[in-house]
């Protein structure tokens, strides 16, 4: 609660900072300033910031998010509906980055030369590379050229789940690159961390095979840095919603919150921060959660 309130008064008085007014967006430059000033006070912008915020706070500790100040809709409904697209980004562009990445990292931490450079190199590479300039690269190939994926838009599960599939393919790859090489290099480091240890070497001259001792024991032992950093991965590409469902024409909560700060909306743009945050929580959560499946002495402590 402590971490919600924070983030949530912060990105009230600094959304308030965005130079803009709603009142003019929606009258339009040629309504008079009666009509313009009737908005405002229709609206409460004619309060001062402190008052609007103790109204809105009083109201969501109630689990009331009011209402969208451009479409005067509730702001729970926008967001719930935009809720499902992005997700399917995030957590299909997590598992992705997380299986291809352990198994990369694997294969870096049993061999030694060429693979471990590459995996570096892709480290590199994968944080490097914007997630907007690669979307679009991926458009221009797969749905412009080739004409194998759609390039943009977004197909629900319980309409099509062929298309649904087929309409995430490019922004989940778009986002899963940067997680898969930091990933892939985690568990690599961590898992030769582990090597070195000596209950590894007790494991191998004991005639345990190789394979038992790198997936039951190795790969366990070093399995918290790498749960960390999935977790972090999730929350960045939670992040990248915001340009990636721009580029790919998602109806996502990322681009609802590049409408709403355009239009200077500022109970959706709270309301879209409430629920990254809660997300954000919550995966934190299920990180010490694993931490504790993953280790027992996590539990004891």
């Amino acid at each position: 609660m402590p971490l919600l309130i924070v983030v949530c008064s912060t990105t009230f008085f600094l959304a308030a900072l965005i130079p803009g007014d709603i009142a003019r967006t929606i009258l339009g430059p040629n309504a008079s300033q009666a009509q313009y000033l009737a908005l405002r006070h229709e609206l409460g912008l004619n309060q001062s910031i402190g008052e609007r915020y103790w109204t809105w706070l009083t109201a969501a500790v109630h689990g009331n998010l009011g209402r969208s100040l451009f479409n005067n809709e509730p702001v729970t409904g926008l967001l719930d509906t935009r809720l499902p697209a992005t997700l399917s980004l995030v957590i299909g562009s997590t598992v992705v980055a997380a299986v291809l990445g352990v198994a990369l990292g694997i294969a870096s931490a049993q061999s030694t030369g060429a693979l471990g450079r590459l995996v570096d190199g892709l480290a590199m590479v994968g944080l490097a590379l914007p997630n907007f300039f690669l979307g679009l690269l991926l458009v221009s190939w797969f749905a412009v050229s080739l004409k194998l994926l759609p390039a943009t838009g977004y197909v629900p599960f319980t309409q099509s789940p062929a298309d649904w599939a087929k309409s995430l393919v490019l922004p989940v790859v778009t986002l899963a690159l940067p997680g898969v090489a930091v990933i892939a290099k985690q568990t690599r480091d961590a898992m030769k961390d582990v090597s070195r240890q000596p209950f590894v070497r007790t494991l191998r001259a004991s005639g345990i095979s190789r394979r038992s001792v790198v997936f039951k024991h190795v790969l366990r032992s070093a399995a918290i840095p790498v749960a960390t950093v999935i977790g972090l991965v999730f929350v960045g590409a939670l992040s990248g919603t915001v340009l990636v469902e721009s580029v790919f024409a998602m109806p996502g909560l990322g681009g609802l919150a590049v409408q709403a700060t355009a239009n200077h909306d500022l109970p959706l743009i709270q309301g879209v921060a409430v629920y990254f945050t809660v997300i954000v929580i919550l995966v934190n959560l299920l990180v010490d959660l694993a931490y504790a499946a993953l280790d027992p002495r996590v539990r004891v402590t």
